[in-house]
């Protein structure tokens, strides 16, 4: 196709594919964008087209986003390429497109015209009111899990009379699912969820509205396809007729939001359902280099469930991607800090450099070695670690054992988690501390004693037998005590996603434990007791100015930190992508999901395609978790990387970033007792991969003993860590 078939300049930067995908006529189309292909440009100009050669006037177009800020954008872009008014176009969100179907037909959608939205803070607030009227305690059913419960089905187009209850907790849960619809259309007010479903249910039972709306709409255009869900995709066909095309953009290969809904198969469906027959492949791409593109090319055609496409890109190789394999989580950092510094030297601002992990509590380490550096930095899309609800529940704990004149960790933590104390309880606690002028856990012990109050005793007497308990034991001790008896890790785990909320409580274990060995030595002259009381006033002093140090705003020059999923749909300059260890990225969750390990995998491919010049993939041979040095195999991903486009920095010789094996005459040896052991009749040395016969395959990570008692320490895939007799063991080498 030539460019001088488009009359206008403002199409003339667009190349070939483009301007097949912008010029399509009289056809529904799916355009399988690569990352940085500029799909919005094509969007944009599409638009722009239809209306320049009046195929559509603008109120026939329906263009649908999945955030304001896209929406926004596009709607400048058009104004900007015509002199048209944008203002009453079709442009915006799935929820803000439905919410203005349901205005315009809100008796017809049996709603009241001022019904309100409900947020997710607002509609787990409901929940609570239900369940507390229906005398469900939260410790059977949390109402987060009530939450996802209802959002779960209403995304399936599953209503509470006809879900299909399969035990008790599920017909409770479903319960209060019909409660919960009940009280809010008793109240006037709809959840996120409950805009698409009532949007949808309005179409398939009015038939008017729908025709009219068909007739309408004669060009449908859908950014972020791969990200849509089931109940959007009946949307969408709800609003489409035989006389009407849809034009939508998407990357398979970018589907990475599964868990809340995405189906990247609707891009299948949707050749099959509007007999797509020619797929437009964006493949140019205009972000990053050759090199790191065909590390992204080599580890996404491992998927086997694709479309299949291959980026390129005429701006050249590039540098070679740098692989640097660490001891430890610290060392990986100051390799990190290092090379900032070394970027930043050379004139890259801080904001165009991003640090990427797997999960929030990766950042802890990383966020400490900024600030002791003085490097200024922004958590993308997520609070700072010692911000998080989970970690300040935890410390208010401690702060209160440590000082019953907190009122603030009181008040925090007298009903948290739901124990039953009441907001009358609560007053009259204040009133007492008010009458008396002394602190809340005073007033609390006054009401205990004049009402013989249960729940408040209960409450004391939890502080003081924690109190009592980490008396003379070390500060991560103490938190790993109190993540446990205070009930904080039983509550989450029972929420579907607080596994991660439970990662950040043992990572805080590891905060304060490494805290502690820097600590140790300036007050090593103290009493124990008296070093024990030092060192926590000292780390509650530590965490709440590593909260209050404010962030750097989006507009200041800050290095970017985020997990993952956070990154999609940014830029930078340079990438470090950390934590490149099985069970940390790919996550150990996915290998037992079905199809876990393929959006894993997409994950790191969206993770890879954020750097525009230099990427980075770092990984440690140990890791501290939970207060405790664990031990990964390197990621399988950074096997699917050729090694021509790796520069290996830094790797020990008893350590392969490739998963390889390494044996020598003699042991290498480590302890966990830091006891060396003598060279003997074992050549196995710690890194290499074995095989035991019941065990499986796994990575040598310790040893203790002596020659004639030596016991090897195996991380095995399957069957966690290991203490085998070395004698007894009958390994094999890999």
């Amino acid at each position: 196709m030539n460019l001088t078939t488009i009359s206008n300049a403002i199409y003339s930067d667009l190349n070939e594919k483009q301007i097949e995908a912008v010029m399509l006529q009289s056809q529904s189309a799916l355009v399988l964008a690569g990352a940085g292909s500029g799909k919005t440009r094509v969007l944009t100009s599409r638009i722009a087209w239809l209306i320049e050669n009046q195929l559509a006037s603008p109120g026939a177009i329906l263009a649908v986003t999945f955030t304001n800020k896209a929406a926004k954008e596009m709607l400048t872009r058009i104004s900007t390429q015509l002199p048209i008014n944008t203002r009453g176009m079709w442009v915006g969100t799935f929820h803000g497109l439905c919410n203005r179907f349901l205005r315009k037909h809100h008796v017809d959608a049996k709603l009241p015209e001022t019904f309100q939205i409900l947020d997710s803070a607002d509609q787990k607030s409901a929940i609570k009111r239900v369940m507390k009227v229906m005398n469900i305690d939260e410790d059977l059913i949390s109402s987060k899990e009530a939450m996802y419960f209802i959002n779960s089905n209403k995304e399936e187009g599953v209503r509470s009379e006809k879900f299909k209850a399969y035990d008790d907790i599920s017909k409770k849960l479903n319960a209060i699912y019909g409660a919960y619809d009940e009280q809010c259309q008793k109240e006037g007010v709809v959840d996120f969820a409950e805009l698409m479903l009532r949007c949808l249910e309005l179409f398939q039972k009015n038939l008017t509205i729908r025709n009219h709306y068909q007739e309408i709409f004669k060009h449908i255009l859908v950014d972020e396809f791969q990200d849509t869900s089931r109940l959007q995709y009946q949307w969408l066909k709800m609003l489409t007729s035989p006389a009407s095309f849809i034009f939508a953009v998407g990357d398979d290969d970018q589907s990475i939001y599964g868990f809340r809904g995405a189906r990247p198969g609707n891009m299948k469906d949707l050749q099959k359902d509007f007999k797509i027959k020619n797929v437009i492949k964006l493949e140019q791409n205009y972000r990053s280099k050759n090199n790191i593109l065909n590390a992204a090319n080599s580890i996404i055609e491992n998927n086997s469930d694709r479309l299949g496409k291959n980026l390129w890109t005429a701006s050249g190789d590039g540098d070679l991607i740098k692989q640097y394999t660490a001891l430890d989580d610290r060392s990986e950092t100051a390799y990190i800090l290092d090379e900032i510094k070394m970027r930043h030297r050379a004139g890259i601002d801080y904001s165009q450099i991003a640090i990427l992990y797997r999960n929030n509590a990766q950042s802890r380490v990383i966020e400490m070695a900024m600030v002791s550096n003085n490097i200024p930095y922004r958590v993308y899309g997520g609070l700072r670690f010692f911000e998080r609800a989970e970690i300040k529940n935890s410390l208010a704990y401690l702060r209160l054992v440590n000082n019953k004149k907190d009122d603030n960790a009181f008040m925090r933590i007298v009903n948290f988690p739901t124990r039953g104390i009441g907001a009358r309880a609560i007053e009259q606690i204040q009133d007492h501390a008010k009458k008396n002028a002394f602190s809340l856990w005073e007033g609390a012990r006054v009401l205990v004693s004049e009402s013989k109050n249960l729940k408040v005793s209960a409450f004391i007497q939890l502080i003081q037998n924690i109190e009592d308990q980490v008396h003379g034991i070390n500060i991560d001790e103490s938190i790993d005590l109190i993540n446990s008896q205070s009930g904080l890790k039983d509550h989450y785990l029972k929420d579907k996603d607080g596994s991660s909320r439970v990662e950040n409580l043992n990572e805080l274990v590891s905060a304060a434990k490494s805290f502690l060995n820097e600590v140790k030595d300036e007050i090593s002259d103290e009493d124990s007791n008296k070093k024990q009381s030092l060192t926590l006033a000292e780390f509650l002093d530590f965490t709440s100015l590593e909260s209050g140090e404010l962030q750097a705003a989006a507009s200041e020059d800050a290095l970017q930190l985020m997990t993952v999923h956070s990154s999609k749909g940014l830029e930078f300059d340079t990438v470090f992508i950390t934590g490149l260890e099985d069970g940390l990225f790919p996550h150990e969750r996915s290998l037992n999901e079905n199809n876990g390990l393929e959006e894993e995998r997409r994950l790191m491919y969206v993770a890879i395609t954020r750097a525009k010049d230099k990427l980075y993939l770092t990984l440690s041979q140990s890791r501290m978790t939970y207060g405790q040095p664990t031990y990964n195999l390197p990621s399988r991903f950074l096997d699917e990387i050729p090694e021509a486009l790796i520069k290996k920095i830094n790797v020990p010789n008893n350590f392969s970033a490739k998963g390889e094996s390494h044996f020598s005459n003699g042991i290498n040896s480590f302890s966990t007792k830091n006891k060396q052991t003598s060279n003997n009749q074992y050549d196995i040395k710690i890194g290499a991969m074995v095989k035991h016969d019941k065990f499986g395959s796994g990575m040598v990570t310790g040893y203790e003993g002596n020659e004639n008692d030596l016991r090897i320490q195996i991380k095995f895939k399957a069957h966690g860590v290991k203490w085998l007799a070395m004698e007894y063991a009958k390994l094999t080498k890999i």
